[in-house]
């Protein structure tokens, strides 16, 4: 399917990478605050996070404070679909992509064996993810039998330049992002960077309940 005009803008640059992670850190900040926590000029600022709810990874809601006045506006991760029409438009892409695929390809293997037993919702799940890697230009390649997504490596990290943590830790929070804004069995496993010299993957896996003393992978954080 032909690319959008807009594809790979949203994360392009690092002050948006930046802001992205700190809204993720602080959910329900305003402008001011995620400003000086990027180290950006509230104008700055302003307009790289309008960049980011135009491309449905962050959405603004008003702050109830009962006091008079206009409320102020604050910052969310966008994890249900409902808060963000480029979230909606986003599955709804992803659903058409994968039908034009089947009929294009008929009887081509375009998902991991795996998710066959997981049913139609882990397929959308999976597709949708999908969709957001090829549209930020990593060139997923998913593994034929297993949960496992082959990409090149993000633009996070070459614009963080050696913070690995910082530029994984926020591309794994897209990525569970994303699989919860529609329902299904799938979750993130693990970000494993540089696996091979120009490719870094992705494992899911079926949603489980975690005991409270598990701690994190070291890949995930």
């Amino acid at each position: 399917m032909p690319r959008r005009v807009n594809d790979f803008r949203g994360l392009a640059e690092v002050s948006r990478v930046l802001l992205l992670g700190a809204v993720q850190n602080h959910p329900g900040s305003r402008l001011k605050e995620l400003a000086d926590e990027a180290g950006l000029h509230i104008n700055t600022a302003r307009d790289h996070l309008r960049v980011l709810v135009d491309e449905g990874f962050v959405y603004l809601q008003s702050e109830s404070t009962g006091e008079r006045g206009r409320p102020p506006m604050v910052y969310h991760p966008v994890d249900d679909p409902e808060s963000n029409a480029a979230a909606a438009e986003r599955i709804a892409r992803a659903r058409e992509h994968h039908e034009v695929l089947c009929r294009l390809a008929p009887g081509a293997e375009l998902r991991p064996a795996a998710l066959e037993e997981l049913g139609d919702e882990a397929g959308d799940q999976f597709d949708l993810l999908y969709e957001h890697l090829d549209d930020s230009g990593m060139e997923p390649e998913p593994d034929a039998e297993d949960l496992r997504i082959s990409l090149a490596p993000c633009p996070h990290y070459r614009m963080v330049g050696e913070d690995r943590a910082i530029a994984c830790g926020i591309h794994a929070k897209i990525v569970r992002d994303l699989l919860s804004q529609v329902p299904g069995p799938l979750e993130l496993d693990r970000l494993q960077p540089y696996v091979e010299a120009t490719r870094c993957q992705i494992l899911l896996r079926e949603h489980r309940c975690r005991d409270a003393a598990d701690t994190p992978d070291a890949d995930d954080r």
